[in-house]
C-alpha cells in the first residue's frame, strides 16, 4: 500500500493505492490524523487505486468521517464507478455494507475538489 499526499487548493488529497486492510489501514488513519493536526480540514481520500478493502479499511473510513465532522471539516471520497474492470472495489464494499450513503463520493479528483455550490456529490 502507498499513500501519496498532495494539495489541491484548499483540499489536502491522500491518494491511497494497494490494499486497505488490517495491516495497512493504521497508516491511512495516521495520514488523516496528521492532516488534521496540520490544520487541514478539507480532505479528499482518493481510493480509486485501492484493489481490496476489508472491515478494517471501512472502519478507518468511518473513523475519518467522524474525525472530520468533529473539527467541522469536510471529507470527500473518490470512488469511480469504473475504477477496475468491474468498478471500484471500495465502492462495492461500502454499498454492500449500506454505509456508502454516509460519504460524499465523487468520480475523480477534479470533481471532488471543485466548488459544489450548484451540484452535489454522487448519490448511492
Amino acid at each position: 500500500m502507498k499513500v501519496l499526499e498532495e494539495e489541491r487548493g484548499q483540499w489536502a488529497v491522500l491518494r491511497v493505492s494497494g490494499e486497505l486492510d488490517l495491516v495497512t489501514s493504521p497508516a491511512v488513519r495516521q495520514h488523516v490524523h496528521d492532516a488534521v493536526a496540520e490544520g487541514r480540514h478539507s480532505l479528499v481520500l482518493d481510493l480509486s487505486e485501492v484493489l481490496f478493502c476489508d472491515s478494517s479499511g471501512v472502519g478507518v473510513l468511518i473513523a475519518s468521517r467522524r474525525l472530520m465532522r468533529s473539527c467541522a471539516g469536510r471529507l470527500r471520497l473518490i470512488l469511480p464507478a469504473q475504477g477496475a474492470v468491474d468498478g471500484s472495489h471500495v465502492n462495492r464494499v461500502l454499498a454492500a455494507l449500506g454505509v456508502r450513503r454516509l460519504f460524499d463520493c465523487y468520480p475523480d479528483l477534479d470533481s471532488a475538489t471543485a466548488d459544489h455550490a450548484a451540484t452535489g456529490p454522487l448519490t448511492a
